[in-house]
């Protein structure tokens, strides 16, 4: 006779008509991992400032430090998604912990050989691995809360947690490397970014007991599917290049306007005025207990943001613009936490780490195709002519999603089938 038990709420999954961000951190065994975390992923928000600090000031060239800096953003966004598929694979420490030894040594490399003027040659070999090297710790980190909060209506929140995560974490990384290579010395910036990736993934990755399992089989062929092959989290790919176009489309312009107007000293006002309004929309977005589906969410965002960044180019005046940067950044950080909480069911869990990895490079890839482009505008065409870029790349993945939206539910997952005998079992990997 079947019989029904009643149990309390998991710490690990609490279950709340309205989470938020304290009963979140209240989840067992959340600090172990977001202490670290927070350390080993600044260092991200720190690197290509620190590069173009550093070679401009032994080069003389912004072009130059640029280009350099525009190789290791390339390289990381081509490989982290091949890091993350190898973190679900083998296990997070077993990927992090060579990956941050071969970025500390690669970053102090391209440091030695751009004090000693190096020809711009050496520089680029040097930039290729540091970037290409440089730790998922964020993507990482929102595997980590996967595992944690399986289920729980608590992951939006956490999305939204961590977008705001990373919000704080491009505004101090930039603000402390070029108070490091302006007060101190033009290398400290480069030379302490490669010290925190040490300590900070070093310690991130001790954190055993947090990191997702790994599914071996002792006698069965167990096949290890890309992230890629699944049709929403190419939509989501999409979706998220375009957010990158605004992020990058937004720096160039924003600086070029400031410029023109003959006050360079609002270009970081402005920007902030941006940053502000995605932090707090990221607040508020983990603060909501949301009734709608999230693939509605996503396209209703979107829809805000493509309106939003479409006015931007008839700003002309610091006061508009300023209201609209803060309307855009509110815009952001929805569509941010959307997609990646639609990936917890679109994605099987031996796959989210490479999934996140691809949504997180699609935004440095469209970031910087969208600094090439705006440069391109501002020096051929007006001043604020930038600003088209962000309004082309969200209008154009909006018509994706919109095109491909049913693609964004997730469908029931087959069995898994294997050659040989054995049984599937989740493990821990050290």
């Amino acid at each position: 006779m079947a019989s029904t038990v009643t149990s309390e709420p998991s710490k690990d999954s609490p279950a709340s008509p309205r989470p938020g961000y304290g009963q979140l951190l209240r989840t067992r065994g959340a600090w172990t991992f977001l202490l670290p975390g927070f350390a080993a992923r600044q260092p991200f928000a720190m690197l290509t400032i620190s590069i173009v600090l550093l070679v401009q000031h032994t080069t003389g060239s912004y072009g130059v430090a640029g280009a350099v800096a525009a190789v290791t953003g390339v390289s990381m966004a081509l490989c982290a998604p091949y890091t993350g598929r190898l973190a679900d694979r083998y296990g997070q420490r077993a990927v992090l912990v060579p990956g941050v030894l071969v970025h500390s040594l690669s970053g102090l490399v391209l440091t030695a050989l751009a004090l000693g003027h190096a020809p711009l040659w050496a520089l680029f070999v040097a930039a290729v691995p540091t970037g290409a090297s440089v730790p998922q710790v964020g993507p990482m980190v929102r595997a980590r809360w996967g595992v944690r909060l399986k289920g729980s209506p608590l992951m939006t929140t956490a999305a939204a947690f961590e977008s705001v995560t990373d919000e704080l974490t491009f505004v101090v990384g930039p603000l402390l490397a070029t108070a490091l290579c302006t007060a101190v010395n033009p290398a400290a910036g480069l030379v302490t970014e490669a010290s925190l990736t040490l300590i900070g993934g070093l310690l991130f990755a001790a954190q055993k007991g947090t990191q997702p399992s790994v599914a071996v089989d002792g006698h069965a062929r167990v096949e290890h599917a890309s992230a890629l092959g699944i049709p929403g989290v190419r939509v989501l790919i999409v979706a998220f290049l375009g957010i990158g176009s605004v992020f990058g489309g937004m720096q160039v312009s924003l600086a070029a306007f400031t410029e023109s107007i003959g006050e360079p000293g609002l270009n970081g006002v402005l920007y902030g005025t941006f940053a502000a309004g995605n932090m707090l929309s990221g607040l508020v977005c983990g603060a909501v207990a949301w009734k709608s589906a999230p693939q509605q969410r996503l396209v209703v965002g979107y829809a805000a943001l493509a309106l939003t960044a479409s006015g931007l180019w008839a700003a002309h005046s610091v006061l508009l613009l300023a209201g609209l940067g803060l309307l855009v950044g509110m815009c952001i950080a929805p569509a941010l936490i959307t997609g990646y909480t639609l990936v917890e069911g679109l994605v099987p869990a031996g796959a989210r780490t490479e999934a996140f990895t691809w949504l997180t490079g699609a935004v440095a890839l469209g970031q910087a195709a969208a600094v090439t482009a705006a440069g391109q505008l501002e020096d051929r065409f007006w001043d604020g002519a930038g600003f088209l870029v962000p309004l082309a790349g969200t209008v154009l993945a909006l018509g994706t999603l919109l095109a491909l939206r049913s693609r964004l539910v997730a469908r029931p997952r087959g069995r898994t089938v294997a050659r040989g005998v054995g049984h599937r079992l989740p493990v821990a990997v050290d």
